[in-house]
């Protein structure tokens, strides 16, 4: 039975993207299960006083740097929307929407929504653009918006969100090996060595 490597993420963090972009093939790689959890990230800073790094000055340059720094260690783009960052609140309830009641279309949704994120730089706070984005890429817009606006489906991002929390989420991206948390796209290193049950110093 394959290990499921569980990827607690939010759409507008840059760090979550790039881990995004990895971890298909690190899955592979290990015959790991990944399996999304959808979170709302404003939620677990609420919840764990947390705050982005942006909102230090310093570090947030630093970390406009550094992402930039893995962004070609990995050999993928990465632009940054001027608006950044986004509310992702309608977002993210969407993503939750789909993968409850779209399984089969969920991976191909996430990523339209990555790619023109982080990879067109779009405007994905402005409903217009997300609208335009949607309908290019064969998803009904009116329909994803009803899915947003669902009772339920609400109830259930909130849910994930505070289950994360429960679990010691504290940002994105998180990803966990059975009780094993890892936090951020500079861990993933230590993901793998999870997975593999092998120690990093023991590779020949």
């Amino acid at each position: 039975m394959n290990k499921p490597l569980e990827f607690f993420f939010d759409l507008g963090s840059p760090a979550t993207y790039l881990a995004y972009t990895q971890l298909p093939a690190l899955c592979a790689e290990t015959g790991a299960l990944l399996v999304y959890r959808p979170i709302l990230l404003g939620g677990v800073f609420k919840a764990t006083g947390n705050a982005s790094p942006i909102t230090v000055p310093a570090k947030g340059r630093y970390l406009l740097d550094d992402l930039a720094r893995y962004a070609r260690r990995y050999k993928v783009v990465l632009k940054f929307s001027p608006h950044f960052p986004i509310n992702t609140l309608v977002l993210m309830r969407a993503v939750t929407g789909m993968q409850m009641h779209q399984p089969e279309r969920f991976q191909a949704f996430i990523d339209c929504l990555f790619h023109a994120l982080w990879v067109e730089g779009r405007h994905l706070g402005d409903p217009a653009v997300v609208a335009t984005v949607l309908t290019e890429q064969g998803f009904d817009p009116e329909q994803i918006l009803a899915l947003s606006n669902d009772e339920v489906v609400k109830a259930a991002l909130k849910d994930n969100t505070e289950r994360a929390v429960q679990r010691g989420v504290f940002g994105a991206p998180s990803l966990f090996v059975g009780d094993q948390l890892f936090f951020g796209q500079d861990r993933l290193e230590f993901v793998r060595e999870a997975l593999g049950n092998i120690s990093i110093v023991d590779r020949p």
